[in-house]
This record gives C-alpha cells, structure tokens and sequence, in this order.
C-alpha cells in the first residue's frame, strides 16, 4: 500500500471513531508537532490527546494530497467540538512523514477560522 492510501484509511479510521485503528498505522515513536502549540512524542501520548481533543469523531474535508517519497501533503478544513461542545472550524495543512510504511512523524499547520 503506498503512503497516499495509507493516511487515507487512516483518515478513514479517525472519521468512524477508531481512534485504535487510526494508531495502527503510526509507528510506535510516531512525532506529532502542532507548530506553535505543543510536541505529541509516541502513540500513548497521542492516545491521550485524542481522547481529548476527538470527543467525537473530528468532520474534515481533505482538499489536497500531494505524496513525494516518504512525505504526503494533506491541505483540508476540520471541525471538531471544543470543551464547551461547540464546534470550532480550522484549515490545516499536515506534512507526513512516512517509515516502512506507517506513519512516523506529523508537522500540523492548523489555524482556525472566523
């Protein structure tokens, strides 16, 4: 499976709930960076930020994927629930980077929108 299709059965994953699922294809190391926000090293603490941030299953709409060697390029919107339950809009551009197949590291543009 190339990288291309791997995120999108990840995506796939993330927009059913299965939060597990999506994990399976990050490597155990997997790097979330968040630029300006914060550093997820590692599936567990990525586990622990979807059970917050993921309440309910994120709505997001992939615009663009660009795949060159180890890296795909996905440009969309995302809604997702804040603490209060009101859904927030966000554009997003997030730079994957693949080894053996899964995915070992995310650089995540993300700007809400007004």
């Amino acid at each position: 499976m190339d990288n291309k299709t791997v995120l999108e059965k990840a995506n796939l994953a993330i927009a059913k709930g299965d939060y597990e699922g999506f994990l399976s294809y990050c490597t155990d190391d997997t790097q979330w960076t968040f630029v300006g926000e914060q550093v997820l090293k590692g599936k567990e603490e990525v586990r622990k930020y979807m059970a917050v941030a993921y309440t309910e299953p994120p709505e997001f709409k992939v615009e663009k994927l660009v795949a060159e060697n180890d890296y795909v390029v996905a440009i969309g919107r995302i809604s997702m629930k804040n603490k209060e339950g009101r859904a927030v809009d966000y554009s997003y551009c997030d730079v994957w980077r693949f080894r053996d197949g899964k995915m070992a590291e995310l650089k995540a543009f993300v700007i809400e929108k007004n």
